[in-house]
């Protein structure tokens, strides 16, 4: 008993002393070595250690695995410390950044106070004084007060070799940006889902009631300034629209900063508006507290300096006092306000496009944010907080995402200076074709020669826009993402990817029924906050006979997503793609094609002269009984949900087959056309209860007078029933009328102008792809085709006499220039029955079973 305590009492010991052994500096070094090649070492590695280095065979193998075990401990520790001062650096940036937008909502809250209270004292000041001359002075003077906000003086013109001139516009430009980026000089209105935090973007907001389109946003990065001004001065690689930037001219200022002469040039988004370039003066300096300033404004007559590049195939855009704030942080870092303000010249633009340059959540999007998520990606990856499993470095993928986008928006501008030029049509414009035999073209960055064959060729592009209804983006690009089998030819792939091989046009021709296919996508990189994928798609193909063998084989694309989320407000969703070999080089070439949607910003019918035009009826379609229902710039009618669709496809060609090419390649992008039309109807959410159910369904006077006036008039001429006979009110009447199938439209009975329509039912919206405002817009002499006019204007006389004709079968165009089909058009005069002399009101159009050719 004695003695196996006094055993008991010795182990005790002996464990006691291994918890407090010490350590020699040289023990400590050998151990630290082992651990930064295997910090979690076996028990076979342990023995191997003690054996292998003397200094350590002292030590028990037990108390070496206690010490890798306390060092493990130690370096969580450190890391999570670490972490956590991170974190409280920036909560504590965070803090200071808010506090600082605290006192400038402040500073606007006291500003609009004021401005309200000086309405209010020119208001009684005009109802005292009535309607005489001084009531209408108090009120111009009270717009010219409110209008000092943003002003827009006038300078005399400098001269480009007066470096003094020059600066004068500079430090003007700098008041101008620090008083948006800092000050209230802009209203700015917090976009939505934009909510600050130590792991948030930032804090983003859009202007409203200010001329132009404005966005703002403030956020933090772990750079330091002058990388933070580097990366953004280099505008190419993080905004994806522009096309070129020239420094034209560089001048050294005494206070030790810079100014620059710019010519940019940007990307149109659609196939549908001209591209915009700008000319510019960018000024770099240092504010006395440390900060780096980068602001940057349009050189006009109004501003005064030189005068900048003709343009050809641009249109002037104005970029008013926009620029970048970079100020150091307490502890590493920087704090970024952005200010982006352009006035895109709308006017130039169709009508059904200018809510896409009239946006600014959609600059928002494109530049704001871009800007600021590019800075948090290249700090993110130069921390090496990212990591990724494809084994290649950052900037190698991110050269990838850039040549698609480059390469697409190249396909859908198409300019001439890339050596595209147009080529005829097949009688129908719906589809675009052009093509490019420069061989400066294929030594980009996009192409190669290995692309080009030796006898001769080129690439050929074929591209189309079209209005979407009731769609949102993302959902569509996901889909079409997710169900590629659902619109692409695995044929049409298969010649795609024939540039790629050595002997390339092996495939004469692709089939157009295609091959069966199944595809797998293998994720290779994306954004921080996963707005944007980039990956690598497998295209499994199958033969069922034995001379398919020798197409059906698997094929690969490099593919760019963007967009697919769908709470991103005013986001452009993407998917563009290009054929890839195995080998998958760095400096593969790339030929993209693919999608774009941009959503349009829905565009209220207000009361007024302008909604007098359609009777009422389409204003109150649009925004609900009464049309006095005012929407602002956030709120989203899924009625009235709208985006333009891009399509662009671009394949190689040999010169003897160019023709084949285009015939192939213009039915292809026609039946793409119609597949995501099948496939938007699909995904698209019902009209009828997001929109036009029973308690929505406008119930104006006016609206139910013209419905009755077209289903009388049509009863008295033609003898037959429009409706079905059981409608009788007028809220029923109305709502068949408004989903029958067929097209009707009324227009405009003048003798003295072209026919104008003013009402469309949602069948007729659908087949000329427009809306009831934009509507208003279109004649009707230019979506008949010849036969159509011809046929309309010798049956005119009689339409007028007996009341109605039927036109025979033929082919209209919609108002993006795609072909419809139908089976006949009944053209009937719509009388005003409330009238004693009975008068033409308008003439009355049903298109019956139309479609999309």
């Amino acid at each position: 008993m004695a003695l196996s305590m006094h055993k008991e009492s010795l182990n005790n010991k002996q464990m006691d002393s291994s918890k407090y052994v010490r350590y020699t500096p040289e023990q400590v070094e050998a151990l630290e070595r082992v651990y930064n090649e295997c910090p979690k070492p076996s028990s076979l590695r342990r023995q191997q250690l003690i054996r292998e280095c003397p200094i350590l065979s002292n030590i028990e193998p037990k108390q070496i695995k206690v010490w890798f075990q306390n060092r493990r401990c130690r370096e969580k520790q450190r890391k999570e410390a670490s972490r956590l001062q991170t974190v409280n650096r920036k909560l504590t940036a965070m803090n200071k950044l808010l506090m600082e937008e605290n006192d400038r909502l402040q500073k606007q809250v006291s500003h609009l106070v004021y401005e309200n209270g000086y309405m209010k004292q020119q208001l009684q000041t005009a109802s005292v004084t009535t309607t005489d001359n001084n009531s209408c002075e108090s009120v111009v003077v009270s717009g010219q007060h409110q209008q000092q906000q943003n002003p827009t003086p006038r300078h005399p013109q400098r001269d480009a070799n007066n470096p003094a001139g020059l600066l004068t516009i500079a430090e003007e430009t700098l008041a101008e940006f620090l008083s948006k980026a800092t000050g209230t000089a802009v209203d700015w209105v917090q976009m939505i889902g934009m909510k600050p935090g130590p792991d948030s973007i930032g804090i983003v907001a859009v202007s409203r009631n200010c001329s132009g389109v404005a966005a703002r946003a403030c956020g933090l990065v772990s750079l330091e300034p002058t990388k933070v001004a580097e990366i953004l001065k280099d505008r190419p690689s993080w905004y994806r629209d522009c096309r070129c930037i020239d420094v034209l001219s560089i001048i050294p200022t005494a206070n030790g900063g810079t100014i620059e002469l710019i010519y940019m040039q940007t990307y149109a988004p659609t196939t549908l508006a001209a591209a915009r370039d700008f000319w510019t003066l960018r000024y770099t300096t240092s504010l006395e507290d440390g900060s780096l300033v980068i602001c940057e404004r349009s050189l006009t007559s109004s501003t005064g300096g030189p005068t900048g590049p003709p343009t050809t195939s641009f249109v002037r855009a104005e970029m008013l006092p926009s620029g970048f704030l970079i100020r150091p942080c307490d502890g590493g870092g920087s704090i970024i306000h952005i200010v982006d303000h352009v006035d895109l010249d709308v006017w130039s633009v169709p009508e059904v496009l200018r809510p896409l340059y009239e946006s600014s959540k959609i600059l928002a999007q494109k530049m704001t944010i871009a800007a600021l998520r590019h800075i948090r990606q290249i700090a993110q990856e130069t921390n090496g907080e990212i990591q990724y499993g494809s084994g290649r470095q950052p900037a190698v993928l991110r050269t990838f995402s850039q040549r698609l986008c480059r390469g697409f928006n190249d396909a859908v501008n198409g300019f001439v200076d890339d050596g595209w030029s147009l080529m005829g049509s097949d009688g129908v414009e719906d589809v675009t074709i052009m093509i490019n035999s420069s061989p400066g073209k294929f030594f980009g960055s996009q192409y190669n020669t290995s692309m080009v064959p030796s006898f001769g060729g080129g690439v050929l592009c074929a591209k189309a826009s079209m209005l979407l209804q009731s769609v949102p983006p993302a959902l569509l690009v996901r889909f079409l993402r997710e169900h590629r089998s659902e619109w692409a030819d695995y044929g049409i792939d298969t010649y795609s990817a024939s540039c790629l091989k050595p002997n390339p046009y092996t495939v004469p021709c692709a089939r157009p029924s295609g091959f069966p296919s199944s595809q797998v996508i293998l994720p290779l990189a994306h954004t921080v906050e996963h707005e944007e994928f980039l990956e690598v798609v497998r295209l499994e193909g199958q033969a069922f006979t034995p001379e398919d063998v020798a197409l059906a084989r698997d094929m690969y694309l490099l593919q760019l997503c963007s967009g697919i989320d769908e709470n991103e407000v005013g986001a452009c969703a993407q998917l563009v793609f290009a054929p890839i070999d195995e080998s998958f080089a760095d400096n593969a070439p790339l030929l993209p094609s693919g999608f774009r949607v941009i959503p349009l910003d829905s565009k209220p019918v207000m009361d007024g002269p302008g909604a007098a035009r359609t009777l009422d009826l389409a204003s109150t379609l649009e925004v609900g009984p009464g049309s006095n229902r005012s929407t602002g710039d956030g709120e989203t009618n899924s009625y009235n949900l709208r985006s333009v669709l891009t399509i662009a496809f671009q394949f190689t060609f040999e010169n003897h087959l160019r023709d084949d090419v285009a015939s192939m390649a213009r039915q292809y992008v026609r039946s793409v056309v119609g597949s995501v039309q099948r496939v938007a109807m699909a995904i698209a959410p019902s009209r009828i209860s997001s929109g036009l159910g029973p308690k929505s369904l406008p119930g104006s006077p006016e609206a139910l007078t013209l419905v009755r006036w077209i289903c009388q008039s049509y009863r008295i001429h033609t003898g037959g029933e429009l409706l079905r006979a059981d409608s009788q009110s007028g809220d029923a009447l109305l709502k068949q009328l408004w989903n029958h199938s067929d097209a009707i439209m009324c227009c405009s009975l003048k003798t003295n102008a072209s026919p104008v329509f003013t009402f469309a039912n949602q069948a007729g919206l659908d087949m000329l792809e427009t809306t009831l405002v934009a509507l208003q817009d279109i004649m009707l002499d230019k979506i008949l085709d010849e036969a159509g006019r011809k046929s309309l204007c010798s049956e005119f006389s009689k339409i007028m006499q007996q009341g109605f004709a039927h036109l025979p079968a033929g082919i209209c165009v919609s108002s993006m220039g795609r072909p419809v089909s139908y089976e006949q058009v009944i053209v009937w005069k719509v009388v005003d029955d409330d009238n004693d002399d009975a008068a033409n009101h308008c003439l009355a159009l049903m298109f019956v079973n139309w479609s999309f050719v």
